[in-house]
């Protein structure tokens, strides 16, 4: 009896990854992948159960490679605002090691690749990396102002997501040099205004004061 082919299942997600940004998710099937790698519809099956898990496993995949590099990142810089500047910086270091996984995470919309069919094990799984996400802002929020509230919270929030999103990813302009600086100085911009101050209690009026 012949011996069962032994492959990579990185490949296969190599694979995927390429055809989802080259061609759009609806272009990854499991017929196509099998054909690309060269391993059958059902050994695919059994590794990733079914298409979409397997998308859920790329997709999964470049959102844990881009939040590592963005903690390296993080850390490297350490406290306060030069954290949160690397942090907003993440985007474009990712694209540089990680092209397509960089397209794949942040030029394709997230509804494309996890479908409503996602598995739960694999559900579970992104929402533990968007936890993680927020853990990071709290945790630059802390450092930099001293302060988890929402308004502090929300301040990174603009630097690290709405700022680079707005700047570099909407036009896709990564790797333009100028949007860069923009993007630099939009985030520098921000935190030096810091987030809305803590509210301060209303004194009572007092009436016939003239």
């Amino acid at each position: 009896m012949p011996r069962p082919r032994v492959y990579d299942p990185d490949a296969v997600l190599d694979a995927a990854e390429s055809l989802a940004v080259q061609s759009g998710p609806a272009s990854v099937t499991v017929r196509a992948l099998g054909a690309a790698v060269g391993v059958s519809n059902g050994a695919l099956y059994h590794s990733f159960g079914s298409r979409a898990g397997l998308l859920g496993q790329v997709w999964l995949r470049a959102g844990r490679r881009f939040l590592t590099l963005q903690r390296e990142l993080v850390d490297a810089a350490g406290q306060g605002p030069d954290a949160i500047a690397a942090a907003a910086g993440a985007p474009v270091i990712f694209a540089e090691r990680h092209p397509t996984s960089a397209r794949l995470l942040l030029q394709i919309r997230r509804q494309q690749v996890l479908g409503p069919d996602l598995p739960k094990e694999l559900a579970e799984q992104v929402q533990a990396l968007e936890k993680q996400l927020v853990d990071l802002m709290i945790e630059l929020s802390t450092s930099t102002w001293g302060r988890r509230d929402r308004a502090a919270v929300d301040t990174v929030t603009t630097c690290i997501v709405d700022l680079p999103t707005a700047i570099l990813l909407h036009r896709n302009r990564l790797a333009n040099t100028t949007a860069r600086d923009h993007l630099a100085a939009a985030v520098d911009a921000v935190l030096k205004v810091g987030p809305t101050p803590r509210s301060i209690p209303t004194l009572p009026r007092t009436e016939g004061i003239s």
